[in-house]
């Protein structure tokens, strides 16, 4: 299925839904006009909010291969791009040593595509069976000013060029999503070659609904239960809020132990599930886990 063929936000929702990914209809509308359009789309928010599952989910639903670039602190554009199998040419050199092969045919094939190990931005710029890649670029705020400066361009021209070899253009741009933690400003001039959304913790509707489609064996009162005091949680003033990945793995947790409803001894023993630090599981100890559940109760009552 062509992206460029999708007819609507409706069929965005649709096409997200089917692989248990609920979105709201801003988000859908920004992933319409990307995938519509061509543009790169930059999803900013908190970690588990479900930036990088939407990747996962538009490759899955389009039959796309997924490439994914995790970004971390030092990443240049070589290891981004490619690197040269060293091993292998240094056994090809004592080979050639050996049999007396000449240099400079040596030095030409030590170069060469057999030579050639590719890395993600590369890979993308390949031709794909089934169409254009899904390119996610991961946590792009864990990188560098000079690492985005070398975005703008490959991402520009959908090309990158390996100095021994040449220019590799895309024959189709693929599907770009990048995603930022906000733990630094991304550049301006990134942020304007993409269409942006800021991707925030769901209401109560749409996280049960979530919880319902992605754990589909939780009973539908513990579900509530989960989203509300998880909800709640996020109101506390936590070291790091619980995002949505959070709760789908408390669920999950509550079910391999046969939990039919929250209790305060229940959510002290899982914790660990929800929250990741342990002055913020420090906190909810004790009466202060009994009087948020007494909220989440509460609120579920008056809904």
């Amino acid at each position: 299925m062509s992206h460029r063929d999708i007819a609507s936000i409706d069929a965005v929702e649709a096409l997200l839904a089917g692989q248990n990914y609920i979105c709201g209809r801003s988000l859908a509308t920004v992933t319409f006009l990307a995938l519509k359009l061509g543009r790169p789309l930059f999803l900013e928010g908190e970690a588990g909010t479900g930036k990088t599952e939407i990747a996962k989910a538009i490759a899955a639903a389009l039959g796309r291969r997924l490439i994914r670039l995790q970004c971390y602190e030092g990443l240049d554009a070589a290891s981004a791009v490619y690197e040269w199998n060293f091993a292998a040419q240094m056994v090809a050199i004592r080979a050639a040593e050996a049999t007396g092969t000449g240099a400079e045919s040596l030095r030409t094939d030590l170069f060469g595509p057999d030579y050639l190990i590719e890395r993600p931005l590369l890979q993308a710029m390949r031709p794909q069976d089934g169409g254009a890649p899904v390119l996610l670029i991961d946590e792009i705020d864990r990188t560098d000013e000079p690492f985005e400066a070398f975005l703008l361009e490959a991402l520009g021209d959908f090309q990158v060029t390996i100095p021994e070899l040449g220019t590799v253009k895309a024959p189709e741009p693929p599907i770009v999503i990048l995603t930022s933690n906000r733990t630094r400003e991304v550049h301006d001039a990134l942020k304007r070659r993409c269409l942006y959304h800021w991707v925030d913790y769901p209401n109560f509707a749409r996280e049960t609904e979530i919880l319902q489609a992605r754990v589909p064996e939780a009973a539908a009162d513990l579900s509530r239960e989960v989203v509300a005091f998880v909800q709640r949680l996020r109101g506390e003033d936590l070291f790091k809020r619980p995002g949505v990945a959070e709760t789908i793995d408390w669920a999950k947790c509550l079910l391999a132990l046969d939990v039919i409803a929250l209790s305060p001894e229940v959510i002290a023993d899982t914790l660990g599930a929800i929250l990741k630090y342990q002055d913020d599981i420090a906190r909810l100890q004790g009466s202060e886990a009994k009087r948020l559940l007494d909220d989440a109760k509460k609120s579920l009552e008056t809904a």
